[in-house]
């Protein structure tokens, strides 16, 4: 009986949202001129994970991040290409030791109208508002989860209005793509100190978009921003599209329905409630997509793979013949193709993911199902063990890929277990050391390889850092530090690709893929591009 309520619930909640939805685009469409004429104005998509905060220094995960990069703007930017460009910076120097930032910022850059600025309804951005800013991240009180990314800035002021200088503790090649994080992005202190917490609600920032409407779980309504500072090449001013709405359908069926009948404008990831509907076994569009759909691809900076605790007393994990066994004795590309239908890349390179300075596709493990046998054969003299058996603890969003390994490996001569826990738990358990080998993945939080090779690092243990492997190499040590003080980067990303073929070697982790980037849009959608970050950039976005 509470099973059967529980599903009403469910299916009324739905209901419930399909309803806003048919409601919410009947506001947006009638006017006075025709629904096709606002459609055309309109960006709509659907947020299926919900939207915790609009305030950017909580802007931990895509769902916000998404939301927040329409509404605030940072010194610095990524392009597609992972390179940074300017923002509210239009220019900036760097000492030669590498330790002080200089950035010179735009005049015309005004925050969203907002009563509290007076009688201009807005004002422009200063120096000032970015050491305002960089304190409230740093501030205890407020907590924000993005605290880190200033751990190696050692202080920052405003020179003028104009000049804001950030000097580092220890150089640090990577720091511009950390400034492009959307935790540091530029709010006003006025309005912060009047709604406080509840600035999370009430976002003013100086972004392509402004807030409009927000009823939480239901809609979310951005309107263009009039006075946005950027142009394109041509110089027209961005951004092309009037208004953009966001809904909280609670499942992707849900969503992808509401996109196959027209009525939200893009989806992105596949899925496995739709994958088979809309894409072949070998990744292309079907053939009733293709008149109405585009579809759009390209790497992703996330690496999907098994960790090993190192410091495991289970025999078969402390044998790194066992290690290299299970790395060979699976083909990685026919995994890909049954169960994500083409759509990633298979990982036989090392923990760095393809589109990424460092990656090299020959430091891997390719699918050898002899030298696997081989090796466990090794192993079997070596230990004396007759039957290794193995645990594969993951959650249910990769079951089916965890089976995919079981069935490969027992091929081999490995019994494997697979251990299926919520994603609250297995996180926890792998931060405090109690797994001893599970699935985990990891997405870039700035686009430069030292984020993934932190993994492995020996101060990052996990609690206190993200070395959850507990890998220890006192050459892999000495390489992490050593980078930091490279300025060269041709000669830095050599020294990331030595530091993940030792990694690859040592065998802590077994990767599964590199991920990719994948989004569908109506043909009437252009501008929408692709990134290995996966950010959602709208400003650029017009629709015919």
């Amino acid at each position: 009986m509470h099973k059967f309520l529980k599903y009403i619930r469910t299916k009324y909640l739905v209901l419930k949202l399909l309803v806003a939805l048919f409601s919410f685009n009947l506001i947006l469409s009638c006017s006075s001129k025709s629904k096709e004429s606002k459609d055309h104005l309109v960006f709509r998509y659907n947020e299926h994970k919900n939207i915790g905060s609009l305030d950017p220094a909580f802007a931990k995960d895509n769902a916000d991040i998404w939301a927040v990069n329409q509404l605030f703007n940072g010194l610095v930017q990524m392009d597609e290409n992972l390179a940074v460009q300017p923002c509210i910076a239009k220019a900036w120097t760097i000492s030669e030791d590498g330790l002080t930032y200089t950035f010179n910022l735009r005049s015309n850059v005004f925050f969203h109208k907002h009563e509290l600025f007076g009688t201009d309804s807005t004002r422009q951005v200063t120096a000032k508002d970015f050491e305002y800013s960089f304190n409230r991240l740093l501030d205890k009180k407020v907590a924000s989860p993005g605290r880190w990314t200033l751990n190696k800035v050692d202080q920052f002021k405003a020179l003028n209005d104009s000049i804001f200088e950030i000097r580092l503790k220890q150089a640090f090649p990577a720091f511009l793509g950390l400034l492009t994080m959307k935790y540091c992005s530029v709010v006003p202190k006025e309005i912060v100190d009047h709604y406080g917490s509840d600035f999370r609600s009430n976002p003013i920032g100086t972004g392509p978009f402004q807030f409009k409407r927000w009823e939480e779980n239901l809609k979310l309504v951005f309107r263009k921003h009039t006075n946005y500072f950027e142009s394109d090449s041509n110089g027209k001013k961005l951004p092309y599209l009037e208004a953009v709405a966001i809904t909280f359908l609670p499942d992707k069926q849900s969503e992808f329905l509401q996109f196959a009948q027209g009525n939200i404008d893009f989806v992105s990831g596949l899925d496995a409630s739709y994958k088979d509907d809309i894409l072949t076994a070998t990744g292309e569009l079907r053939d009733r997509y293709k008149d109405d759909v585009n579809m759009i691809r390209g790497p992703y900076l996330n690496t999907e793979y098994l960790a090993v605790f190192m410091e495991s007393e289970l025999p078969e994990l402390q044998s790194d013949l066992l290690r290299k066994a299970i790395n060979y004795g699976f083909d990685r590309k026919k995994m890909m193709t049954y169960l994500r239908n083409g759509i990633g890349i298979p990982a036989n390179g090392g923990f760095i993911p393809k589109g990424l300075p460092g990656y090299s596709p020959e430091i891997g493990y390719s699918y050898q199902p002899e030298k696997a046998k081989a090796l466990v054969r090794e192993f079997k003299t070596a230990s004396g063990i007759t039957e290794p058996e193995i645990t594969i603890t993951t959650t249910s969003n990769y079951l089916s890929f965890c089976e995919y390994i079981q069935r490969e490996l027992q091929k081999i001569g490995i019994t494997v277990n697979v251990d299926v826990i919520p994603a609250a738990t297995l996180k926890d358990a792998k931060a405090n050391g109690k797994l001893d080998l599970f699935r985990a993945s990891w997405v870039a939080d700035y686009p430069d390889a030292e984020n993934y090779l932190s993994l492995f690092f020996s101060q990052n243990f996990a609690p206190n850092g993200p070395n959850y492997t507990h890998f220890k190499s006192e050459l892999f040590d000495a390489w992490y530090e050593e980078a930091f003080t490279i300025t060269d980067r041709n000669k830095r990303e050599a020294l990331y690709t030595r530091m993940d073929s030792l990694i690859l070697a040592d065998t802590p982790v077994i990767p599964l893929f590199y991920d990719e980037v994948v989004r569908f849009t109506r043909k009437n959608v252009s501008g929408l591009g692709i990134n290995p970050i996966n950010l959602l950039d709208l400003k650029r976005v017009s629709k015919n």
